[in-house]
């Protein structure tokens, strides 16, 4: 009796779709997120699909990168900068800590390398060497980071505090004094970030989708820190994935803003503070199905 109700039960509800003209895949519930805050917005519609802890400030470690690599793009178009630009890299660039391409005091390379390898493979000294090629000096730098956040409507939650993401213990012994503070983020924000750089610069696709950069002056290949690319294939790779960026930090755990595209419509994820480096791939992954899916 009990087995008859429950195949009736299917049956009704069946019809009851198939009467309403609703996919089943649009029925999928709201995923559960392992994670300190996460949020999936639609980019065409500017909708958020989800908001879990969307609004508290965390440390985003490499996701503030892209505000980095905004104001590179920018500072480009209006002629200030030229891709093909050497750049000098100073005594403090060459010292910073986590992930770095090994740079030499003196050394020089062109701002398109280097923008590659931050967009790429988040590599801080990097970053430093752009910022100080724009401004003179970082602190400089990041005043435009923070007045481009008040532009592009970042919440006062938002802050940044250096060109990396970086705690100040990993600024190395050479960090100059007025570089002091965490840089604090809210995934939302992350989120808002995101959109207005793919919005105003959607060629930025095209570097981030790269699965490896080739320095042939260093001799070098930089693999890409995203792997979900759908390039890239292995068990974390997503179709229709093609950016963003990831982050890492001891205190708050591994970032990524990631973002994908099927049949027209793009999301921009956001995953903060997972346990594991797979983890926020694994995150990412249930938003973008719980997005694709047709949820409204």
């Amino acid at each position: 009796m009990k087995k008859w109700w429950k195949r009736t039960g299917m049956l009704l509800a069946l019809l009851l779709i198939i009467y309403l003209g609703v996919k089943p895949d649009m029925l999928v519930g709201k995923p559960g997120i392992k994670a300190e805050s996460a949020v999936l917005m639609d980019m065409n519609s500017e909708q958020i699909l989800m908001d879990f802890n969307g609004s508290e400030e965390i440390a985003p470690a490499g996701v503030s990168k892209l505000m980095t690599e905004l104001l590179v793009m920018e500072a480009v178009i209006n002629g200030d900068i030229s891709w093909d630009d050497l750049v000098n890299v100073s005594l403090y660039a060459s010292s910073v800590g986590g992930s770095q391409l090994t740079l030499k005091q003196g050394e020089q390379l062109t701002v398109k390398d280097l923008f590659q390898i931050v967009a790429v493979y988040s590599a801080n000294d990097a970053a430093v060497a752009l910022a100080e090629h724009i401004s003179g000096t970082e602190h400089k730098f990041v005043q435009q980071m923070n007045q481009k956040a008040t532009q592009i409507g970042l919440s006062e939650d938002t802050q940044f505090t250096n060109s990396t993401g970086l705690s100040e213990k990993l600024l190395g012994p050479n960090r100059p004094t007025e570089i002091q503070g965490q840089t604090l983020m809210t995934a939302i924000d992350a989120c808002k970030l995101a959109r207005h750089l793919l919005n105003n610069h959607p060629e930025i696709l095209r570097v981030s989708s790269q699965m490896q950069v080739s320095m042939h002056q260093k001799g070098m290949y930089m693999s890409n820190t995203n792997w979900m690319l759908s390039s890239i294939g292995g068990p974390y790779a997503y179709d229709g994935n093609d950016g963003l960026k990831t982050g890492y930090d001891e205190d708050s755990g591994y970032h990524f803003v990631g973002t994908a595209e099927r049949d027209g419509k793009r999301l921009i994820s956001v995953v903060f503070g997972t346990d594991t480096r797979e983890g926020r791939f694994v995150e990412t992954r249930k938003l973008f199905n719980y997005g694709f899916s047709g949820s409204k």
